[in-house]
């Protein structure tokens, strides 16, 4: 499969219908407080294609974080009152986190939301990087920033749900290992909700 066929499979992907996930949907008994109140915030999912494969750039969070500190994930935040949309949110993170400037970005759509554990409701974006980028990790807050390629990613089978205990309770989760990164929780969530569309 070229570079454009996986592109033209993530843009059909995004057409599927789906529901919202969440850091809770592998523990059914978990039961969410009604009423609730989530802060938006968007990450984004950069699809490069421009070393003649197709790779998801990813970034490990600074190990001094407040919150995932160590873990493996996207860039992204909260949505600023300064933002007009949650794209514009991904966009602007991913420049301060990692120097993606804006123009480089295609936005290739999103898919639904995810709830996380921390009380944000994150929408995750997808864009196609064409060309190469002068990468930029944001000093305190990225540690590192790789590139995990897209077939494996994609590939359901290359998926594990495994657990810890959070708060007295047994916490189940998806990890997608890859080489010496170990890639889970919502990271790993959002990326599987994409491998169910891919593959349908």
């Amino acid at each position: 499969m070229t570079t454009q066929d996986q592109i033209n499979s993530l843009k059909a992907a995004l057409k599927e219908t789906g529901r919202p996930s969440s850091d809770f949907d592998l523990n059914p008994s978990v039961t969410l407080p009604e009423g609730r109140k989530l802060r938006n915030a968007a990450v984004l999912i950069p699809i490069a294609t421009y070393s003649g494969q197709t790779e998801v750039i990813l970034t490990k969070r600074a190990s001094s974080l407040k919150h995932h500190p160590g873990q493996i994930a996207f860039p992204g935040g909260k949505q600023d009152n300064t933002d007009s949309n949650l794209v514009e949110t991904a966009l602007r993170e991913s420049w301060e986190e990692i120097g993606l400037p804006v123009e480089s970005a295609e936005i290739l759509g999103a898919l639904p939301s995810h709830e996380t554990v921390t009380g944000f409701n994150v929408t995750p974006i997808l864009a196609h990087i064409r060309k190469p980028f002068r990468i930029i990790p944001e000093r305190g807050e990225v540690d590192e920033v790789f590139a995990a390629p897209l077939p494996h990613l994609m590939n359901s089978e290359n998926y594990v749900v495994q657990y810890r205990f959070w708060r007295g309770e047994k916490r189940k989760y998806y990890t997608v290992p890859y080489g010496p990164y170990y890639i889970w929780g919502a990271t790993a969530r959002i990326l599987r909700a994409l491998a169910d569309r891919v593959e349908k």
